[in-house]
């Protein structure tokens, strides 16, 4: 028995469009950097032109997510594809790492060979991918508070503007100063950076996506509460975990001290959903009620 303490409103048509502009906009920049960057010979050039490219699968990934999670629920899936979104930001984590990872050795063999570089060409290209990243940054800051998805595709884009501006810098001071080892030393900087952005996300939705109970929630302190409600004498065989960005469920095996009518466990049942999402912010509870069954009364019981 259970109820659903959820209260949202989707903006899933608003992300969409603001995806699909973000796409277009990295598809245009990735092909101008590659083209610039086998032109002018920049490494770092084209690392954010592969930056970029990621960002374009990320985005279109974080684009079916959003999309999947608008159909409905079914008898095959009944929670339809509410963890799309969480899957898709687990791919787009991983594949910020991969790539940061094949940037560090191409830029250690870089360095050892430097090369002269066209610099006037990254300088230019530079600044077209600060503009058109700085602008899809601007689209999904809103929804990257609150929705890990949109955050993982936010983190590839802002991660490749501050990109675009090293590259900026380092063309400004091989022009100038014919510095061409900068391009290899700010390659690897830009990878580093990804690596450090990318494990932060992809251990938040590998939780996520392992059922595990949220960091902000202590189980024990969820059953002492829950015990102190009249008429309870145990609470046991405890499960929490987290759907998706605002579905946390809740389900455990309750004990009575007497043999309680139907009645009175549905005023029981109110007073524990009112006390989880209230206190604890659940909004999904499933209560098993028992009454001198003989089982296991450990808090949590391996399957």
């Amino acid at each position: 028995m259970g109820h659903d303490h959820s209260h949202t409103h989707s903006h899933t048509e608003l992300k969409g469009r603001n995806l699909l502009i973000s796409i277009l906009l990295n598809i245009i920049i990735t092909a101008a950097q590659v083209v610039g960057g086998l032109v002018s010979g920049s490494l770092s050039l084209l690392s954010d032109a592969l930056h970029n490219f990621s960002d374009v699968i990320s985005l279109i990934i974080s684009y079916i997510a959003n999309a999947l999670t608008k159909k409905e629920a079914s008898l095959q899936k009944t929670f339809g594809y509410k963890r799309a979104e969480i899957l898709a930001a687990f791919i787009n984590a991983a594949t910020l790492i991969i790539i940061a990872v094949l940037l560090i050795v191409e830029a250690v063999d870089r360095f050892q060979n430097p090369q002269e570089i066209e610099s006037n060409l990254v300088i230019w290209l530079s600044i077209v991918a600060i503009l058109g990243n700085g602008f899809s940054v601007l689209l999904l800051k809103k929804d990257s508070k609150t929705n890990m998805n949109m955050k993982s595709a936010y983190l590839h884009l802002i991660t490749d503007m501050m990109a675009s501006v090293a590259v900026l810098i380092g063309g400004l001071l091989m022009k100038f100063y014919e510095l061409y080892w900068v391009d290899s030393v700010l390659t690897f900087a830009i990878a580093l950076y990804l690596v450090m952005m990318g494990y932060d996300l992809l251990k938040d939705s590998f939780k996520v996506l392992m059922l595990f109970t949220p960091e902000t929630i202590k189980i024990q302190e969820i059953v002492d509460d829950v015990q102190q409600i009249e008429t309870i004498k145990n609470v046991h065989h405890v499960h929490i975990w987290q759907l998706n960005e605002i579905e946390i469920h809740f389900e455990a095996h309750v004990d009575f001290t007497e043999d309680i009518t139907l009645t009175q466990f549905d005023m029981v049942l109110h007073k524990i959903e009112d006390l989880v999402f209230h206190k604890y912010g659940i909004n999904h509870v499933n209560i098993q009620p028992e009454f001198g069954k003989n089982d296991v009364k450990d808090v949590i019981v391996q399957d």
